[in-house]
Formats: structure tokens, sequence, C-alpha cells
């Protein structure tokens, strides 16, 4: 499980920051920054569903630390 965090946490930074060079290069020319944070705000719902869906299936657990 941790492996598929780290997985979609690279996927989403990807995804910015090829939104950045998009904003950058295109200069409002095109819709490829807008297709890219589509994407980063995809990717970003599904991971919380991931997290949501696997903690109630008991795949992940709680660390215990409390502040």
């Amino acid at each position: 499980m941790p492996w598929i965090v780290v997985l979609f946490l690279i996927g989403i930074l990807f995804s910015l920051g090829s939104g950045l060079v998009f904003l950058l290069r295109d200069k409002g020319g095109s819709t490829r920054m807008v297709k890219a944070l589509t994407w980063r705000i995809g990717l970003s719902l599904l991971l919380f569903a991931l997290l949501i869906t696997s903690y109630f299936l008991g795949w992940v657990h709680p660390h215990g630390i409390v502040s």
C-alpha cells in the first residue's frame, strides 16, 4: 500500500510540474495546462478515495502517535 501512495504522489507532482511548464511555454495558446491540472485533481481525489476505502477495509491502520 505505501508504494501505491508514493506512485500516486509522484504522478500528482509530475502533473503539477507539467502544468507549470505548459503555463510558461504556451502563453495561453492551448489547453494543455488545463488538462494537466485536471489530471492532478483527478489523481488527488482518487488517492483520497483510495485511502479512505483502504482504512475502512482494514488495509491501513493509524500509527497510534497522539500529539
